[in-house]
């Protein structure tokens, strides 16, 4: 059974605090996307930013987390990988693309508050978490 792949990332930006972005589209979540033949992970995470939030970021060394799930398409149930990275965006200067109707940038408690699925949670914890380690 195929694995389908997604490469997006947890966006964060650094003010007086770190805030991170979430963009709703029937759910809040993180910029990601397909990864297209001939692309790895990074550059189809860096072209989902770019394409859903307006951005350029700069992509942390170190990070990278996989969210695995399942899901129905047309009476189908699909095997997902969504590969995570964590990228800093010099400025909140985000817009949306045609694929979403909100964004916001929130610290790290709102941002959790937001999030309606566990893996999403998970996947905001652990770069929480790399960042207030000092690895960023």
């Amino acid at each position: 059974m195929a694995i389908e792949t997604s490469a997006g990332a947890v966006v964060f930006h650094r003010g007086e605090q770190i805030e991170y972005l979430l963009l709703f589209s029937t759910f809040w979540g993180f910029p990601k996307g397909h990864v297209e033949r001939g692309e790895d992970e990074r550059a189809a995470a860096l072209r989902e930013i770019r394409e859903e939030a307006g951005l350029e970021v700069a992509l942390l060394d170190g990070f990278r987390y996989v969210e695995k799930y399942t899901y129905q398409r047309k009476g189908q149930l699909n095997h997902k990988q969504a590969v995570y990275f964590i990228a800093e965006a010099p400025s909140r200067a985000a817009r949306l693309s045609w694929e979403h109707s909100d964004l916001v940038w929130l610290p790290f408690d709102e941002a959790l508050a937001h999030l309606q699925f566990d893996g999403l949670r998970d996947t905001l914890r652990a770069a929480n978490e790399f960042l207030l380690k000092g690895r960023a």
